[in-house]
């Protein structure tokens, strides 16, 4: 799950610099400072996160970064959602399947963290 979650993160933080206009559109517009502001900071955030998960040092530190990344950008998948519910029934399926999906990947983090705790 470690080196699942430093690809996913760190290819999904270069694309925030690469095509942040994807990633603008599913930041909520209540959100302070603009969308691409929160789109540039979580790509720098999932990258650093993919960082700190790359070295034995600092797994455990990245465990419960990625954790908590996951909760903090999961409104986003809401928003995309939301945003999805009159695109294609393909697009409509995407959207909500990221929903329960954020789940593993919140627990993937979690017990990294945890299992770097008991060992540390």
């Amino acid at each position: 799950m470690r080196k699942f979650l430093i690809g996913l993160l760190g290819f999904a933080g270069v694309m925030h610099f690469v095509k942040p206009e994807g990633f603008d559109s599913i930041v909520p517009e209540q959100l302070p400072l603009g969308q691409r502001a929160w789109t540039y900071g979580s790509g720098v955030a999932e990258i650093a996160t993919a960082a700190l998960l790359s070295t034995e040092k600092t797994r455990r530190m990245g465990g419960l970064a990625t954790a908590i990344l996951m909760v903090a950008v999961w409104p986003g998948n809401f928003q995309m959602a939301w945003n999805w519910r009159k695109k294609s029934p393909l697009k409509k399926a995407i959207a909500l399947i990221r929903l329960p999906l954020q789940i593993p990947l919140i627990m993937g983090g979690w017990k990294i963290y945890t299992d770097s705790t008991r060992t540390a």
